[in-house]
C-alpha cells in the first residue's frame, strides 16, 4: 500500500496511475480520462506539484511522464514526505 505525502490529492494517485499506464500524459486528455473529475487547469496544477517533487517529468508541451521516483511510489517503495521540492532538491527545470 502507498502512503501519500500532505501535500497529494487524490487525483495525484489517478494522473499518476494513468500517466504510467498510458506512458506519458497532459492536462486536457487526463482531464478527458473517465477516473479522473478536475478541469484541464486544476490537473496542469497536479502535474506542476508532482514535477515539483520529482514524481513526474516534463517532456515539453505540458506532457509529463513518470520519473524513477515516481515509480517507486506507485510501486509503494517511497515515501512522498522524503522528497523536498524545489531548487532544494536540484530539480531547477521543475519551475520552467
Amino acid at each position: 500500500m502507498r502512503k501519500s505525502a500532505d501535500w497529494m490529492t487524490i487525483w495525484d494517485d489517478r494522473i499518476l496511475e494513468i500517466i504510467r499506464e498510458e506512458g506519458s500524459g497532459s492536462p486536457t486528455a487526463l482531464s478527458e480520462h473517465d477516473y479522473v473529475h478536475i478541469s484541464a487547469s486544476q490537473v496542469s496544477k497536479r502535474l506542476k506539484k508532482l514535477s515539483e517533487h520529482g514524481l513526474l517529468q516534463p517532456l515539453g508541451n505540458g506532457v509529463y511522464v513518470t520519473t524513477p521516483e515516481g515509480e517507486s511510489y506507485l510501486d509503494g517503495e517511497l515515501d512522498p514526505e522524503t522528497i523536498t521540492d524545489g531548487p532544494e532538491n536540484g530539480d531547477e527545470s521543475a519551475h520552467t
